[in-house]
């Protein structure tokens, strides 16, 4: 397990600084899109269903401020922007990747679940 960070209080460990990264309900889907290549906003906003205009591009321009993506304008009419990961963008995303799998061999599991806990309330 991670050990206590005592270089920088701002974080209690690794994690937390990861999690500070990736908080946010659509910050990991729109970082396993965007591992694919680069993408369109467009074609992101399909891939991420059901995420609104506002939050997608505010998780978008956190991710981008903390060095996670880039953002490519191209300076054309019509306006042709797009987003990738940065190579530390690709070290999380690669970080993430055991979790990924965790999840898509536990969704039977994670579904039952969210069935139960719906049941309980």
């Amino acid at each position: 397990m991670a050990k206590e960070n005592s270089e920088n209080p701002r974080f209690i460990c690794g994690l937390h600084a990861t999690l500070h990264v990736i908080s946010g309900k659509w910050k990991p889907l729109i970082l396993f899109f965007l591992n694919k290549g680069p993408t369109r906003y467009g074609e992101l906003k399909r891939s991420v269903r059901g995420v609104s205009d506002k939050m997608l591009i505010q998780q978008l321009k956190e991710l981008e401020s903390d060095g996670i993506v880039e953002r490519t304008d191209y300076g054309e009419i019509p306006l042709r922007v797009d987003y990738s990961l940065t190579l530390f963008g690709v070290n999380l995303v690669r970080a993430m990747e055991p979790l990924c799998g965790w999840g898509e061999t536990h969704q039977g599991d994670i579904a039952a679940a969210m069935d139960r806990r719906k049941v309980s309330r």
